[in-house]
């Protein structure tokens, strides 16, 4: 499907970075992280980048840090996944008709890649959604993985305002975006579960 490969290194400050992390922890994955799912999935998560203590350490988008709690809890309640909780790569954990990936593969320092960095990343994305089947709904959490899914379909930006719950049309399917499900947002209640689940539930319904 794609050219991606978890030894691309092609962003040299996040492959120094990442050679960093293997060092102090030689057991976390630490690699450019692959889209976990359904290749031909109708409804895509996209996200910002791995987590250090989660993606990162667990080679799974979203597993073993706190954002992916409420995901995965989500994707359960609205049958996207066989069970509500992501421990790690072979926990058995399936999703339905459903794939999560990343705007950049790799861990940045801070949680925050550079303009460049996704710019390069964009690439894979693009391979991944512009395979996308017929009516699919992507769902993008935060404001870079928005920007990041409207650049790898070959749009304009200001044509694709941003905002939580946010529905834009989008070639042969629909864009819906969230705000991340990050701890910061989740604790401090910018994202409520009630708000979160609003979009999955309308994803399931444009997916049925």
């Amino acid at each position: 499907m794609t050219n991606f490969t978890t030894d691309c290194t092609q962003c040299k400050r996040l492959a120094n970075f990442l050679a960093d992390v293997r060092d102090e922890y030689p057991d976390y994955f630490a690699r450019p992280v692959p889209a976990f799912g359904d290749n031909n999935a109708q409804c895509v998560i996209v996200g910002l980048a791995p987590g250090m203590h989660g993606a990162n350490a667990s080679g799974r988008p979203f597993t073993g840090d706190h954002a992916g709690i409420l995901l995965y809890e989500t994707l359960y309640k609205y049958g996207f996944a066989t069970k509500p909780e992501s421990v790690s790569v072979d926990d058995d954990l399936k999703l339905v008709n459903c794939r999560i990936t990343n705007a950049v593969k790799c861990l940045p320092p801070q949680n925050k890649p550079v303009a460049a960095e996704i710019n390069t990343c964009n690439q894979w994305l693009s391979e991944e959604l512009n395979a996308l089947p017929d009516d699919f709904v992507i769902i993008a959490l935060g404001s870079i993985a928005h920007k990041a899914v409207v650049m790898a379909f070959g749009k304009k930006q200001a044509d694709y305002k941003i905002a939580h719950g946010a529905e834009h049309m989008l070639d042969s399917g629909v864009l819906i975006d969230s705000y991340h499900c990050s701890r910061y947002n989740t604790q401090t209640r910018r994202l409520t579960p009630e708000m979160f689940e609003a979009v999955f539930e309308r994803a399931q319904e444009l997916v049925d």
